[in-house]
């Protein structure tokens, strides 16, 4: 950088070097040190360059070696700045000299003679000007052309050494080397971290604070289809995590069913004011069951596998995001798009884990697969009430969602499973199953919640564990004690297993969408008015006083949809802004 004041000059009259520029030390011989790393090979017609302008003082005698003789040549200063040698390449400039009358640069009497002093000493001629603005380089020929260079191999298995400082050592402003930080940084970061942040903004990790850290993550996915900026990824643990960098739009926090998106509200908007009162005011309810042989694998009735292969063949939907076993891990849930109904039949059933369904909302990844523009996508969601809530207040707003907006746009056709709590696979499957009761879960054929009980049987049938549900409390996701809403009453269709006999399923229609839907299958159904609504009132009732005892906030359909992280902060007790302590 420059200043008005003029450059400052060392006390022997020079200058400071440039920035970048590398001050030169001579040998003690006087000549320049070669580049470590690089040896230039010339033929021994040519002498080593010497630069014009010298940096350092000179010996008055130099030598420089012919690679071809293996001899020394001497040479003396005239005084001009340049060395003449004996050989006849008087400066010993080599090609790029343009000094004057050798055989590289020869220059004429009349020349010299212009020139003050030419009698007693050459001419100082600048060098031959390239278009570059400087001198044509040591290593190149007459013709413009790169003489061999040997260069030395890098070190493998470290990096190089180009500077000599330590590779852990800080970088700091100088005179601050002895600067603190908790942790190594730059010290504009520290600086940085002192910022206060805007009340407005609100970043993933208060997210990460009061809903993933605490325990009280559904794993529902919404907040990876939120982000615009695609920040938020799914770990090896199924939770959402950060995978770029948070640009504190807020998204995240609005839009998790237990954080900013009062989840009661979505129920208001989207099904108006009957849906928050009991099991809510639906079109129509139906006891039915599916007649097809394949059914036999089906969760009771198969109501929602054969709504979507009816849909996929009536060209209704182009695939239907649903769940699929791990190739890796027996009976845990993955999503899967099935645009076949051989998918939708060959997936049919009940798992007890989440899938993070909306966190794969990306239809990139399932562009081989689809026969049509993903812009133009028609797709039916089959998930847990929570994820119906979350995918309803997306469908709400426009706006782009990165990677997520088309799978967020594309979403026509939803249908909720009752669902009262869902469980950690890890803590149900491994710790539950496989080591409190010895269950080989490869053997485990079928499972059901079903009056109360946990169901699991095996390939020939045999009752392997049917114990109350509550001996597995510990192993279902904390967040689930907050929700209130059993039976989706954001969805098109609500299915389950309550309120029906055995091998039937309750369909609950709330929507004309889910009408349509209804109408498409019918004909394929064994179908009646719904057994028992009081069942179904029954648990919705428990469901809710469970939420209302488990949440720590107000419970207000009335409230505005959207809670203030402080807000949510002040009734939790979550720390607000905890990245302000390096989170």
């Amino acid at each position: 950088m420059g200043t008005d004041e003029g450059d400052e000059r060392d006390e022997d009259g020079g200058s400071d070097p440039q920035p970048g520029v590398p001050d030169t030390d001579f040998d003690s011989d006087g000549s320049v040190p070669k580049t470590p790393g690089v040896s230039v090979d010339r033929p021994a017609s040519e002498s080593k360059t010497i630069p014009g302008d010298r940096i350092g003082p000179v010996d008055e005698e130099y030598r420089y070696h012919d690679p071809d003789s293996g001899d020394r040549a001497s040479g003396h200063d005239h005084g001009d700045g340049h060395r003449h040698t004996d050989d006849g390449d008087e400066c010993g400039c080599g090609s790029s000299c343009g000094c004057g009358d050798h055989e590289h640069g020869r220059g004429d009497a009349a020349e010299r003679e212009q020139v003050p002093g030419a009698s007693d000493r050459r001419p100082s001629r600048r060098s031959e000007v390239v278009p570059d603005g400087g001198a044509r380089p040591a290593n190149v020929d007459d013709e413009g052309n790169l003489r061999d260079l040997e260069f030395t191999k890098p070190a493998e298995g470290k990096s190089q050494d180009v500077y000599d400082s330590p590779a852990d050592m800080r970088v700091q402003r100088p005179g601050e080397e002895d600067l603190a930080l908790d942790t190594p940084s730059y010290e504009i970061r520290s600086r940085m971290n002192d910022i206060e942040t805007p009340d407005s903004k609100t970043w993933f990790m208060e997210l990460d604070e009061a809903v993933i850290d605490d325990g009280r993550c559904i794993q529902c996915g919404t907040c990876v289809a939120s982000c615009p900026s695609d920040s938020i990824g799914i770990g090896d643990d199924g939770l959402p995590e950060l995978v770029k960098m948070c640009t504190g739009c807020s998204l995240c926090w609005d839009f998790c069913p237990r954080g900013g998106l009062r989840y009661e509200r979505q129920w208001k908007i989207t099904g108006g004011e009957d849906n928050v009162k009991g099991a809510g005011d639906p079109i129509t309810e139906f006891s039915a069951t599916v007649e097809d042989e394949w059914r036999e694998n089906a969760q009771d009735g198969g109501l929602v596998t054969a709504t979507l292969v009816k849909l996929l063949e009536a060209g209704e939907i182009d695939g239907a995001l649903v769940a699929t076993e791990s190739d890796d891990d027996p009976w845990k849930a993955e999503s899967f798009l099935a645009t076949t109904p051989e998918e939708c039949i060959e997936n049919a059933g009940s798992w007890y884990n989440q899938t993070m369904a909306l966190g794969n909302l990306n239809l990139g990844q399932w562009e081989e697969k689809l026969d049509v523009p993903l812009d133009e996508a028609s797709l039916a969601l089959v998930g847990t009430p929570c994820e119906i809530e979350g995918i309803r207040a997306l469908q709400d707003f426009e706006w782009g969602y990165a990677s997520q907006e088309h799978g967020v746009r594309a979403i026509d056709y939803t249908i909720a499973l009752m669902c009262t709590k869902n469980f950690n696979y890890r803590r149900l499957m491994g710790e539950k199953l496989a080591e409190e009761r010895d269950i080989d879960l490869a053997e485990v054929e079928k499972m059901d919640v079903l009056h109360g009980k946990m169901m699991v049987m095996g390939e020939d049938g045999e009752m392997l564990v049917e114990e109350d549900v509550e001996n597995f409390h510990d192993a279902a996701l904390k967040g689930c004690d907050e929700c209130a809403d059993f039976t989706g009453y954001c969805a098109d269709l609500t299915v389950g297993s309550v309120g029906s006999s055995e091998e039937y399923s309750s369909v609950i229609v709330r929507t004309e969408q889910g009408l349509d839907a209804w109408n498409a299958v019918e004909e394929d159904l064994d179908y009646h008015d719904l057994e028992d609504r009081s069942a179904v009132g029954k648990l919705q009732g428990w469901d809710k006083k469970k939420a209302f005892e488990s949440l720590e906030r107000p419970f207000d359909p009335d409230a505005p949809r959207f809670i203030e992280y402080t807000e949510h902060a002040e009734n939790y007790g979550t720390e607000v802004a905890p990245h302000d302590r390096g989170h």
